[in-house]
């Protein structure tokens, strides 16, 4: 039987408890965001006209800094244990 903790009681546990929940949030968190990216970009190549092409190059940009927010958080959160 698979535990779900909330935010808060992520927040909670002791540091050692806390890096493989942690590891797991973020590794979906990524996987999310690599498949918004994907679909993104398959927008972006297959864009009808210049405007439809610049809506799905905004989300692609907004994607991949979003993955590099995650990472940069997921670097200085597991760091610090």
């Amino acid at each position: 039987m698979s535990v779900r903790r909330s935010v808060e009681e992520l927040l909670a546990v002791r540091p050692m408890d806390e890096a493989p929940e942690l590891r797991l949030l973020f590794h979906q968190l990524n996987n999310q965001l690599g498949i918004i990216l994907a679909h993104a970009e398959l927008l972006e190549a297959r864009a009808a006209d210049d405007g439809a092409r610049s809506r799905a190059a905004q989300v692609v940009a907004k994607a991949l800094e979003a993955m590099t927010t995650s990472k940069e958080i997921r670097r200085r959160t597991l760091s610090d244990l």
